[in-house]
C-alpha cells in the first residue's frame, strides 16, 4: 500500500473520530430544544451569549489548498455553556489533516466571554478572554493575527507539531441589532506566554440579518425566517513593531446559517482571499445543537 493511501485513510480515521465525538454527545443528551436565533458567522462574534444552563455543541470544519500547499481538512469540536446571562464559557478541541502528509491533534482552547451592561443599547460591548494551547500545525482559521502567509502551511506537520505555542488571546467585541440586522466588529490582540514574540493583533466583522423578520404561522424547516444571510471580513493586523495589512492574510465572503426548529443550526461560507498572503478560498461549513438546562440531563427526578 502507497505512502499517499495510508495517509489518507489515518486522516479519514482522524477525520471520523472528530464526528464520533460529535454525534455520541449528541445522542447522548439530545432533548428537543427550541432553537435560539445564532448569527452566520465563523469567525466574528456577536454580543449573543448561551442562554444560563444551556449547552451548545459545534463541529466546525474548513477544507482549502492555497497555491503551492497540500489539501487540507481541519475539525474544530466546541462546547459552550452558558454559565450565567453575562458570562458564556467554551472548550474547544482541534485537528487537521493534510493531504500526502498526515493527520495530527492541533491543541484546545478555553475562552470566556463577559457582557458588562445588561440591557440592550445602540452598541453592545463584550469582553473575551481565551487560553490557547496548540502546536503549530494549526489550520483552523478561528482568527488571524499578526504577519502571517499561507507559505507557512506547505511546511510538513511532523516539523511543526513538536512547536506548542500558549498564548492568551483578548477580543473587544462591538455589537448592535437594527431593524433585524446585526453588525458586529471584533478587534483582537494575542501573546504568546512561552515565547519572546510582539503582541500581535487581528479583525474581524460582520453583517447579516433573517431573510424574514416575520415569523409564520406554522412551525417548519426551510422558512425565510429561519435563514440567515450576510457578509464577514476578517484577518491579520501586524505586530506591535509592524501594526498594519502588510504581509497579513485578508478574507471577505458571504455567509448563509439556518436555523432550525430543533436546535439544530447548520452553517456555510466560502471565505476568498483578498491578497497573495491569502489561500485563494476557505471553504467553512459547520453544525450545532442546543441541549436547554444541560445538567438536568443528569439530576435525578423526583
Amino acid at each position: 500500500m502507497s505512502d499517499g493511501v495510508v495517509c489518507r485513510l489515518r486522516a479519514g480515521c482522524r477525520w471520523s473520530a472528530f464526528g464520533f465525538i460529535f454525534a455520541v454527545l449528541v445522542l447522548a443528551c439530545g432533548r428537543r430544544a427550541e432553537a435560539q436565533l445564532e448569527q452566520p458567522y465563523f469567525v466574528t462574534y456577536s454580543s449573543t451569549l448561551e442562554e444560563p444552563g444551556n449547552l451548545e455543541i459545534e463541529n466546525q470544519n474548513i477544507v482549502a489548498q492555497p497555491k503551492g500547499t497540500n489539501l487540507f481538512y481541519a475539525p474544530t469540536v466546541e462546547l459552550e455553556y452558558g454559565v450565567k446571562a453575562w458570562w458564556t464559557s467554551e472548550f474547544y478541541l482541534q485537528g487537521q489533516a493534510t493531504n500526502h502528509d498526515s493527520a495530527v491533534m492541533t491543541g484546545f482552547r478555553f475562552e470566556n466571554r463577559f457582557r458588562p451592561l445588561p440591557r440592550e443599547y445602540w452598541i453592545n460591548p463584550v469582553l473575551y478572554v481565551e487560553y490557547e494551547n496548540v502546536n503549530k500545525t494549526d489550520k483552523s482559521y478561528l482568527e488571524v493575527t499578526g504577519n502571517t502567509s499561507t507559505q507557512t502551511l506547505a511546511v510538513p506537520n511532523a516539523a511543526l507539531r513538536k512547536e506548542l505555542e500558549r498564548s492568551i488571546e483578548g477580543k473587544l467585541i462591538l455589537s448592535s441589532n437594527v431593524k433585524g440586522w446585526n453588525i458586529s466588529e471584533n478587534m483582537i490582540a494575542e501573546k504568546a506566554v512561552n515565547e519572546a514574540e510582539a503582541w500581535e493583533f487581528g479583525y474581524a466583522a460582520g453583517v447579516s440579518r433573517p431573510l424574514r423578520l416575520k415569523a409564520g404561522a406554522r412551525q417548519c424547516t426551510f422558512c425565510l425566517q429561519n435563514l440567515s444571510g450576510g457578509v464577514e471580513i476578517f484577518g491579520g493586523l501586524g505586530t506591535r513593531y509592524n501594526f498594519g495589512f502588510d504581509q497579513t492574510e485578508q478574507y471577505l465572503g458571504p455567509t448563509l446559517a439556518l436555523n432550525t426548529p430543533k436546535g439544530i443550526t447548520y452553517k456555510f461560507s466560502p471565505e476568498f482571499g483578498l491578497n497573495d498572503n491569502s489561500a485563494g478560498v476557505l471553504w467553512r461549513f459547520g453544525v450545532s445543537y442546543e441541549i436547554p438546562q444541560f445538567l438536568d440531563v443528569f439530576r435525578r427526578k423526583k
